[in-house]
């Protein structure tokens, strides 16, 4: 999770709560009296108390006498984003769920994901991500793998053989 943070007047900054260490995991958790996995919940809920902590602590690696009370951005200063390992994680899951029902296509698939570039940092490869992964074998030629109900379909010459009894084809050896 990436949160910008856009001082009134000021440029955004950019701050990848990925970048934590445990010790300064441990600071934000005592100052805002959180446990990490709520601040990590809190990073996708834009929850103010989480971001500013995760800012606080990092900014406190160049300004080292910099205080919590010190850095009080405005509520509409900061917000999050999502990297690019999020991203794709994301589109990866909503495709693995959309496939479940063969009657979903891929540009179904991307038409659900077009909100995600929004709240991505990197727009264009979200948009790139959704739509590499998000497209629909049929319409790439490529074939999803035979599940075991789909060769009872097939031919029986097409089907490998199952049984016990030694192989008689030229091209495997005999056992």
């Amino acid at each position: 999770m990436i949160i910008v943070y856009t001082p009134a007047g000021g440029e955004p900054e950019h701050y990848d709560a990925r970048t934590l260490k445990v010790s300064e995991v441990s600071i934000v958790s005592r100052t805002i009296d959180q446990k990490w996995p709520a601040i990590k919940d809190g990073l996708a809920e834009d929850d103010l108390d989480a971001m500013r902590g995760i800012v606080w602590v990092i900014k406190k690696r160049s300004q080292p006498s910099l205080r919590f009370g010190e850095f009080d951005p405005g509520v509409d200063e900061m917000g999050t984003r999502l990297d690019k390992t999020e991203v794709e994680n994301y589109v990866r899951e909503a495709v693995a769920i959309a496939s479940q029902d063969p009657d979903v296509t891929g540009a179904e698939i991307a038409l659900a994901l077009k909100g995600l570039p929004a709240v991505a940092f990197d727009p264009e490869h979200a948009e790139a991500t959704i739509k590499k992964l998000s497209e629909d074998p049929k319409d790439s030629g490529e074939q999803p793998p035979l599940e075991e109900t789909d060769q009872q379909s097939l031919p029986e010459s097409s089907l490998e053989s199952t049984s016990s009894e030694p192989s008689t084809s030229v091209s495997s050896p005999a056992a």
